[in-house]
């Protein structure tokens, strides 16, 4: 496998210098604010430097490129495999009701014979997380996992967009399949975040949307315990998370607790609604949570140990970072620690990129199931021998 990488900002159209020469399994991961990818241009200039790469990626939170984040800019990270076979697929969601059908035919639409690994990459507004990997979970053989995320448009939440080998455009569903026997994939997903305040019961929702906890607006109860940060709703709800607990989720439990976190996208001040990215399930239970600094960095290390087990003791060679929008509004200038963290477990022989997103996709670690998550540090590691 070898790997390169090249960052590029408003001012700077992507340019390639020596163009590569045509090569098969070759994987372009873009990964960049929405207004960059907006321009058509950006794209045009990519795919002439790599007429016969497989693009994809999508609008960001901000972008990760070796252990630096930045904002407004383009990273175009340029993968070739001399092994593993790559096989693409694209999907279209206008609504959140239609996530379940269209993972469903994305999984069944990747050949299975051979089948390693999907990555995938959503629409961040549009979807419904939950319902889109229990429709892959569904149409992909049982040893298949899945990782990625859902793209993200800084803390403004107006508009995605996807790169599905094609220009960026809303409401688009990437994923690439991993094939071969000398592919090694690793994945983990930790948080890092506090509970307070007492659990409450989600006695009225429908899919994404929660309306009552404990028979009372949803949303009234969650401005009772912002205070003053309801204010800036929904973008202040990145700060305070929800953890989600329900008896029938099959997320895992690692550290003895089967519950996700869920962060809102939107709120509706006449119906007293709050929407999420993830199901927000009927006798759940859900609790408050906030930041705690160090734990938020210790999730990301402790994601980095977990993602090396599969690896069987080899070194990653690429490593795709998946952080949520709200753990970089919480940590400020202290955002690159928890990317550095990861640099200390994997070492400086992978090379880093990824972004910061709306919802993580992945499972805790090997053994749990997939699940959408957020306000996690997701990390996928790939080794070719």
């Amino acid at each position: 496998m070898q790997i390169f990488q090249r960052i590029f900002t408003a001012s700077n159209r992507p340019h390639f210098d020596a163009l590569p020469v045509h090569r098969q399994n070759q994987l372009i991961l873009v990964f960049g604010s929405t207004a960059l990818l907006s321009d058509s241009g950006h794209f045009d200039a990519i795919r002439s430097a790599f007429p016969g790469g497989l693009v994809v990626g999508c609008s960001t939170a901000g972008e990760i490129h070796g252990t630096e984040v930045s904002d407004d800019t383009l990273v175009v990270t340029e993968v070739n495999f001399e092994h593993t076979r790559l096989h693409f697929s694209q999907g279209h969601i206008v609504d959140s009701s239609q996530s379940f059908a269209v993972g469903l035919a994305l999984a069944e639409s990747l050949p299975a014979d051979e089948l390693v690994h999907v990555l995938v990459f959503s629409d961040g507004l549009h979807v419904n997380g939950t319902a889109l990997v229990r429709g892959m979970r569904e149409g992909l053989p049982p040893h298949v996992e899945i990782t990625g995320g859902l793209s993200a448009d800084g803390a403004r939440f107006q508009k995605t967009l996807v790169c599905a080998n094609d220009v960026p455009a809303p409401n688009q569903v990437a994923v690439v399949g991993l094939y071969g026997d000398r592919i090694k994939v690793g994945y983990g997903s930790l948080g890092g975040w506090d509970p307070f305040g007492p659990e409450r019961e989600i006695t009225r929702a429908q899919g994404t949307v929660l309306f009552d906890l404990d028979r009372k607006p949803a949303l009234e109860l969650y401005k009772r315990y912002l205070g003053e940060h309801a204010a800036g709703l929904p973008a202040t709800g990145l700060l305070f998370p929800l953890a989600l607990r329900h008896p029938e989720m099959v997320g895992g439990t690692h550290g003895g607790s089967s519950s996700v976190v869920r962060t809102i996208l939107g709120i509706d001040e006449e119906l007293g609604s709050m929407t999420f990215a993830g199901d927000m399930p009927e006798g759940g239970y859900v609790r408050l949570m906030k930041a705690n600094f160090e734990r938020l960095i210790d999730g990301a290390s402790g994601a980095a140990r977990i993602s090396m087990q599969p690896l069987q003791d080899q070194s990653a060679q690429l490593a795709l970072l998946i952080s949520c929008v709200g753990r970089k509004l919480v940590l400020k200038q202290r955002v690159e620690e928890e990317v550095e963290s990861v640099r200390d477990v994997l070492g400086d022989q992978a090379v880093f990129t990824g972004f910061y997103s709306y919802g993580e996709i992945s499972p805790h670690m090997a053994g749990d199931a997939c699940e959408l998550h957020n306000q996690t540090m997701t990390i996928t590691t790939l080794f070719e021998n």
